[in-house]
């Protein structure tokens, strides 16, 4: 294919989307067939136009200095315009290719998850989740069964708009139409996290993820006016030219004693502090929950959460111009990094440990590029987004399974997202438990087979290696208590044997559910050769280093490989393997929460007891699915 072929096709990538949202909207929104075949096909068309684009993309030898792009005037400024257009350079084909992935498996496991195929439900409302249907089998036999989403078309058109917004960010090759990608993703994250907005919970959820994230967003939009007027273009590749990059690094800002680069570069990263939920701006991200699964796996993996790193991942040529700035994102990566572990470790609901476990990850990413680790920072944020959407949607199957052991047996005080509710799973749902227990891994860090190794342990190293002793130590323990908490996880969840009745009557759920965990299990394990350092002992130059060569040449300077040192190889081993073991030895025989130490009640007399309980989420009404715990343990 030539050159200009695949640019032009680079045009129409997130096209298939917003027309799949409008033909919904306005179209097929009374039939659930129509709507998920129009939603699932352009999610299919659009992965189909990105494989092409990333596939000629590896191709071309030199595709950082010629890459594809192409742009039109736009808004006129006077005697020039304001031009937009599509940018696929090394960098973008990289996201680009994760993110066509995840979202096609996101939008064919929604089918199953919204129980496509089963009756509808005897009292469902819009606006709350599905409660269940009674059926009379052929010998006159009642039972209930799962039901489907009273909203089912409404779902999948939002989840469309979100991915336009998403691939419209990624191709864009400006600032400013990166933004309106960003701001579609803002508003569609609103309605999805308020989709069932019968409950109070969710729409509270919802306002405050909107309102926590626009802060950001304030921040970032003057970070791109006074961009702006200090440069007069808005064009990626217009802005990193030597010139124009040597002009920000001199002009000082008058604030905080730093540079135009590092006011802007400050500015864009708050932005991205509130979309990838750093520190201060996290408290929006564990609440999302409160959304249908796969709309946590678009936020938590494939588009929201990634978009606001890949934004600084985007801006890092002028980030990188100011220590000062590179300080303040290296200390908020790794406090958030190990702050959001230290309160997963002691989650009881099986998508809240997910939540934070995200939160953590994300401040790894950030974390690395404050400490200059460009390549190591973009090869995480793609294999954290295959292993953490396998999780979140293993995860949704996880309660889907659970939902029909509590309609079994009636009992809809019992929590199915409460992991102590669970055990024994692995027997009741193989598939479920082998793919999550994959995704589990690839988190910890597990050595070798898994891709979160490569990914955690190139960070690791790069902290080392380039004497940030103290951000190297703090990642260090935030991946130990990784290990430990996803371990914890695994156990309470699928090892053992059930606690309840639910659990015992739990079953696999349908292959539109599975089949889309396979895929990204796949990922999870092979995506991390491609970035097997050269150095590394026996595996090092088996398989050429491609991610390192392809991604760093997105930079004027190609970052050099680093040397091979054993300290954190070794420590990556120790807090994978360490912290997985420990998971399972304190976990492996308690079957409630009195029974965990990270968890604790307080009696003030021997007449009188107190129990602090805190509520992340309030309860559903009574018969619904996807209840939130009415309550948990004060964290130690």
């Amino acid at each position: 294919m030539t050159h200009e072929f695949v640019t032009n096709l680079v045009w129409f990538i997130p096209l298939p989307p917003v027309i799949a949202f409008a033909l919904i909207v306005l179209f097929t929104n009374k039939s659930k067939v129509l709507s998920h075949t129009v939603a699932i096909s352009a999610a299919f068309l659009s992965w189909l136009g990105a494989m092409i684009v990333f596939w000629n993309a590896i191709k071309v030898e030199h595709f950082a200095e010629e890459p594809f792009a192409s742009s039109i005037n736009w808004l006129p400024t006077g005697d020039t315009w304001l031009k937009i257009g599509v940018l696929i350079d090394p960098l973008s084909a990289t996201v680009l290719f994760f993110v066509a992935w995840t979202v096609l498996m996101i939008f064919l496991y929604s089918v199953g998850y919204h129980n496509f195929g089963q009756p509808a439900g005897d009292h469902d409302h819009a606006g709350l989740p599905p409660h269940g249907a009674t059926v009379t089998d052929d010998l006159g036999h009642k039972h209930t069964v799962l039901s489907i989403e009273p909203m089912y078309s409404r779902f999948f058109a939002f989840i469309s708009l979100f991915a336009f917004g998403m691939l419209t960010l990624v191709v864009s090759d400006n600032i400013l139409t990166l933004f309106v990608g960003w701001e579609i993703m803002g508003l569609c994250s609103y309605l999805l996290i308020g989709f069932w907005y019968g409950k109070e919970s969710a729409r509270n959820a919802a306002i405050k993820a909107f309102m926590t994230t626009r802060i950001g967003d304030v921040f970032m939009l003057l970070g791109i006016a006074f961009l702006y007027s200090v440069t007069g273009t808005l064009s990626f590749r217009e802005i990193f030219t030597e010139e124009i990059l040597h002009t920000l690094a001199s002009v000082p800002s008058g604030v905080f004693g730093l540079s135009a680069a590092g006011l802007i570069g400050l500015l864009l990263f708050i932005g991205t502090v509130g979309k990838s939920a750093q520190f201060p701006l996290h408290v929006w991200l564990p609440d999302a929950m409160e959304g249908p699964t796969p709309v946590s796996a678009m936020i938590h993996a494939a588009t929201m959460v990634s978009a606001g790193v890949y934004a600084v991942i985007r801006m890092f040529p002028i980030i990188s111009l100011d220590e000062k700035t590179m300080t303040v994102v290296a200390f908020i990566g790794a406090f958030t990094a190990l702050f959001a572990a230290t309160i997963a470790v002691a989650q009881n609901d099986i998508k809240r440990v997910l939540a934070y476990s995200t939160i953590s990850q994300l401040g790894f990413m950030i974390a690395a590029l404050g400490i200059h680790a460009y390549v190591a920072a973009v090869f995480h944020l793609v294999t954290h987004a295959f292993f953490k959407a396998l999780l979140f949607l293993g995860s949704g199957s996880v309660i889907h399974g659970m939902e029909h052991g509590v309609l079994h047996t009636g009992n809809h005080k019992v929590d199915p997202q409460d992991m102590f509710n669970m055990g024994g799973l692995r027997k009741k749902m193989p598939i479920t438990f082998w793919t999550f227990l994959i995704g589990g891994f690839a988190l910890s860090g597990f050595p070798i087979v898994t891709a979160g190794f490569w990914s955690k342990d190139e960070i690791l190293a790069d902290a080392f290696g380039h004497g940030h002793t103290l951000i190297f130590a703090t990642l260090a323990f935030a991946a130990f208590l990784t290990a430990f908490y996803t371990m914890r996880q695994i156990t309470l969840t699928f090892l053992g044997e059930p606690r309840t009745q639910e659990a015992e009557h739990a079953h696999e759920t349908p292959w539109t559910m599975t089949a889309p965990l396979v895929v990204l299990s796949f990922f999870a394990v092979t995506y991390g050769w491609v970035g097997i350092p050269e150095h590394f002992p026996l595996l090092g130059g088996l398989v050429p280093n491609w991610f390192h060569e392809f991604v760093g040449s997105t930079l004027h300077e190609h970052p050099e490989a680093l040397e091979f040192n054993i300290i954190p190889l070794l420590t990556s081993l120790v807090v994978a393997l360490g912290g997985l073991g420990l998971g399972w030895l304190v976990y492996r025989n308690v079957n409630s929460p009195a029974e965990d130490k990270l968890q604790f009640s307080y009696s003030r007399t021997n007449t009188t007891s107190m129990r602090f309980t805190t509520s992340f989420s309030s309860s559903l009404p009574t018969g619904s699915r996807r209840m939130s715990s009415t309550s948990s343990w004060i964290k130690a």
